[in-house]
């Protein structure tokens, strides 16, 4: 069985390697277990996948029900696994950090954030009008104070195409 140490090691080294690196979205352990088998090196969550696997749309999938699928996805196979936080599914920097600690103890070694909506302003711990890369610190400085067991998460905060505010 590989630990979770080691698939954080692997995905840190796909992210410093040289090679152009691909990863698929599993809804569920069937579909995790055929794309390892494929031979993918990573796995990344879908939020939508996942909704419509529980009958639900996208957008819906509550934190403890995403916590349960990384559980499941992460022990089902041997790759990395990131998960798809959405919004962080907070409104304040603490809030993210404890999703990400919480995908952290389910087997996740990363996450992304989202800024589908404009309120990763506020788990980000800024106010509008703030250039994009200027909000990460906020997040960084909670996750600081968080212990992942000696494990490191590579958190991505993807930018905006563009808010309300130009930003």
């Amino acid at each position: 069985m590989t630990t979770q140490l080691e698939k954080a090691q692997a995905m840190q080294a796909l992210h410093e390697g040289p090679d152009t690196f691909l990863v698929p979205n599993p809804w569920d352990v069937g579909s995790a277990r055929v794309f390892e088998s494929f031979g993918f090196k990573a796995l990344a969550t879908t939020s939508a996948g996942l909704a419509y696997a529980l009958g639900k749309l996208d957008g819906g999938v509550t934190l403890n029900e995403k916590v349960a699928h990384c559980r499941a996805l992460s022990e089902a196979t041997q790759i990395p696994l990131t998960a798809d936080l959405e919004n962080g599914y907070a409104h304040e920097p603490e809030g993210g950090a404890e999703t990400i600690q919480r995908i952290a103890e389910a087997g996740a070694v990363g996450g992304s954030i989202e800024d589908w909506s404009g309120e990763v302003r506020a788990v980000l711990g800024v106010t509008a009008g703030a250039a994009f890369f200027e909000r990460v610190p906020a997040l960084r400085r909670t996750l600081l104070g968080i212990s992942f067991g000696g494990v490191a998460i590579v958190v991505v905060v993807s930018p905006p195409d563009r808010t309300d505010d130009g930003v």
